[in-house]
């Protein structure tokens, strides 16, 4: 129900922008998010965006930045001064009254 877009392949020190969208209006949403994972481990929490206030995880704050367009339902995670490690699949996440709603995921990885 969400669509993510906008990964690929950067060499160090690059940019990507991914954009998730739902394929339906989603109402009262509470909170958008970004998650990535890596092959054998947990997916991670990157950033959140809810009633205006952000939040990011320690390990790419000042790199990336949330941000979110209301009249299209759209999450943008802006992704700067990237690092091989960020190599990953990023996930979109929206909570809409109590309900969770994921993107299929969109792969970034980051050459040295």
């Amino acid at each position: 129900q969400l669509q993510a877009s906008g990964g690929g392949l950067v060499q160090a020190g690059g940019s990507l922008r991914l954009s998730c969208a739902p394929s339906g209006r989603i109402f009262s949403i509470e909170r958008m998010a970004w998650y990535r994972q890596t092959p054998g481990k947990q997916r991670d929490l990157v950033a959140t965006i809810a009633s205006g206030v952000t939040r990011y995880a320690d390990s790419i704050k000042g790199r990336f930045s949330v941000s979110k367009d209301n009249a299209k339902n759209t999450i943008y995670l802006n992704m700067n001064s990237l690092k091989p490690e960020d190599t990953a699949v990023y996930y979109c996440q929206i909570i809409s009254r109590g309900n969770i709603y994921w993107g299929q995921g969109t792969l970034v990885t980051v050459s040295s």
